[in-house]
C-alpha cells in the first residue's frame, strides 16, 4: 500500500529513486527531491509492504491526466510484481483520471499488461 513521503523518509525515497536511471548523479537526485518535497503538483509515494521497498513520482499538473515520473522498487523485490501493483493502486487511487507514464517510466508501463496497454498478436 501506498503511504504518502514525509521528511523522515527522505534517506530510504533518494535511495529507491537512486536506482532510476536518470538520477543516478547525486545533485540530479538532490534536485528531484526538493522539487517533490516543494512543488504541491509533484507527489512522492512510498510503497510499503513490511518496510517501504519502492517509490512512486507522480506529476499531478495537468487538469485530468496524472503522470507517473518515477517508480523503483527495491532491487531484493523486483521481478515479484510490486511495480506492476504499485501501477495499479496508482490507476485506483485516481479512478476519474488517465493515468501515463513519462518517458523513462514508458518501457516499464507498457510491461505492466493493463487494460488498453494490449499488444496486437
Amino acid at each position: 500500500m501506498f503511504i504518502r513521503y514525509k521528511k523522515n523518509h527522505e534517506k530510504i525515497a533518494m535511495g529507491l529513486l537512486s536506482f532510476m536511471p536518470d538520477l543516478k548523479d547525486i545533485k540530479k537526485l538532490q534536485t528531484t527531491m526538493k522539487d517533490y518535497e516543494s512543488d504541491e503538483s509533484l507527489q512522492l509515494l512510498l510503497w510499503k509492504e513490511e518496510e517501504i521497498i519502492g517509490v512512486a513520482g507522480l506529476n499531478l499538473s495537468q487538469e485530468g491526466i496524472i503522470k507517473i515520473q518515477h517508480i523503483s522498487v527495491n532491487p531484493s523485490f523486483r521481478a515479484q510484481g510490486v511495480g506492476k501493483a504499485m501501477v495499479k493502486a496508482i490507476i485506483e487511487q485516481y479512478p476519474d483520471k488517465e493515468v501515463q507514464p513519462t518517458d523513462d517510466v514508458a518501457e516499464f508501463f507498457g510491461k505492466c499488461d493493463l487494460p488498453g496497454n494490449e499488444t496486437p498478436a
